[in-house]
């Protein structure tokens, strides 16, 4: 291993990881609030309201990420009236295309998690809920929601970390993240083994630090259930 010459690269890398920091968090942050209302959609008994949600998760989850990129970053360009859009000056940015492409993504798989989590609570807890009575959306808001949270934190920790390992795929659009940057790296000084490791130690630190994250987050919660009691 060259590991002076790793260490010479090590601000590069720093860079491409506070980049993919960047998309991920992001992605997940938008991704959790435009999943809620999909979730609930999801979640509902009348075929009418979950029938649309259903058909959007369908289509994300049913096809590859790297696709879904492709379509955005190289597709929306064909269009005359996308390119004389007010958002085309986002969408011709590749950095705004991988955010778009990853949130859209992840708010499909989120709203399944949060659906499972809304459907794992027990009835007994929302008919106690309406027996007091309190009218469906404050029984939303202070009950299933606030449950359901709890209930799918672990399952939404995991497609965080899932997110971090498919931010690679932004480096197809150019963007200079730790798998981007490696490459680029690789260009200039052909030390694939040595480029490709430290990239891989520095997604392996940032999912160790957001593992314990979630972790501590998850004893939070439920020491917060058991004084609720």
């Amino acid at each position: 291993m060259e590991w002076e010459v790793i260490i010479k690269w090590l601000p590069k890398f720093i860079q491409g990881a506070i980049l993919t920091l960047e998309l991920v968090s992001i992605a997940v942050i938008l991704g959790l609030i435009l999943a809620i209302p999909l979730g609930i959609a999801r979640s509902s008994k009348r075929w009418y309201v979950r029938s649309l949600p259903y058909a959007y998760i369908f289509f994300f989850r049913g096809t590859p990420l790297l696709v879904q990129l492709f379509l955005v970053y190289y597709g929306l360009a064909q269009f005359d009236s996308i390119r004389s859009s007010f958002m085309w000056k986002y969408l011709r940015d590749p950095f705004w295309c991988a955010t778009a492409t990853m949130t859209l993504h992840t708010a499909a798989y989120i709203a399944e998690i949060l659906r499972g989590a809304i459907q794992a609570i027990p009835p007994g807890e929302i008919e106690a809920a309406r027996a007091l009575g309190m009218s469906k959306p404050k029984t939303l808001f202070y009950i299933i929601l606030p449950r359901a949270a709890r209930i799918g934190l672990p399952a939404y920790s995991n497609e965080v970390i899932l997110m971090l390992k498919a931010s690679s795929l932004a480096s197809t659009v150019t963007l200079l993240e730790l798998t981007g940057m490696a490459r680029t790296i690789i260009a200039r000084n052909y030390l694939t083994v040595e480029m490709f490791f430290t990239a891989g130690v520095f997604y392996l630190l940032i999912s160790f630090l957001l593992v314990r994250g979630f972790k501590l987050l998850e004893r939070w919660l439920r020491v917060d259930a058991c004084q609720g009691r």
